[in-house]
């Protein structure tokens, strides 16, 4: 049976880990969903992974949409989520309403994600879950605010800990189903997770999380540039130049 939203809050509370991966089209997809992914989530770093853009600010909804169709064609059991890309839901409820709307409708996924736990994101939440979309939330290190903040670790200091507890406390009243945790303290997500009633998915937060989630690309070694946090499985990138030039070794010796 395909994985659910109360099911994952049941894990949470039965303390069984939740395990996400991301994926940005359909044999990528296929392979997660049939090793067991619980979580697969269509993050807007396909912009950077999949699309070679430099931040993940320039791709858009139409985008979003089109490998999370591919995604959903090849998933059977995990619960796929799909971002929100930058400035597809900012702008206003009905904006985020409509985008959304899109995403369920067009691709076969079953939620959506957006960044930040500010009021009017909190409000956005309700409004979405209120009427029948569900809602992932995602505080700390938010990649859409990378001009603000880079990519540096948050809650390092006491009052932006007290924030991003009080976002993810208000994101979880609001509705929101489950919520990413990226690269804040240990203790902190730690907290946060004692805290709501709703799973956690750690990236770069820790043990303490329910539930952890890497760019699969990173996993397998296929970025250039790896995160202080994620650990490379594999070295694919290495792997892919090998045997391509094997092939045209063969080729050239006839």
């Amino acid at each position: 049976m395909p994985i659910t939203t109360q099911q994952l809050i049941k894990w949470k509370q039965e303390n069984r880990p939740i395990i996400s991966l991301t994926a940005w089209d359909y044999p990528l997809a296929q392979i997660l969903d049939e090793a067991g992914i619980d979580i697969i989530l269509v993050g807007d770093s396909l912009a950077m992974v999949a699309l070679g853009y430099p931040t993940t600010l320039p791709v858009t909804l139409d985008q979003m949409i089109h490998h999370a169709a591919a995604v959903c064609r090849g998933v059977k059991q995990a619960m796929v989520v799909c971002d929100l890309p930058f400035l597809s839901y900012q702008e206003s409820v009905a904006q985020a309403i409509h985008s959304a709307g899109r995403i369920l409708k067009e691709t076969g996924a079953k939620a959506v994600k957006l960044e930040g736990g500010h009021p009017m994101m909190v409000e956005t939440v309700h409004k979405l879950t209120t009427i029948g979309i569900p809602v992932m939330g995602h505080v700390g290190l938010t990649p859409q605010s990378v001009l603000n903040l880079g990519y540096k670790q948050q809650g390092k200091t006491d009052s932006e800990a007290a924030r991003i507890i009080e976002e993810a406390v208000n994101l979880w009243q609001a509705g929101a189903f489950a919520i990413v945790l990226e690269h804040i303290p240990a203790q902190l997500a730690t907290e946060i997770t004692k805290k709501i009633a709703i799973p956690t998915i750690g990236i770069g937060a820790g043990n303490g999380c329910d539930g952890q989630v890497l760019v699969t690309a990173d996993l397998l070694g296929l970025t250039q540039k790896q995160p202080p946090f994620a650990k490379a499985y594999l070295n694919l990138r290495q792997l892919i130049t090998t045997a391509v030039q094997e092939f045209a070794a063969d080729v050239r010796n006839g």
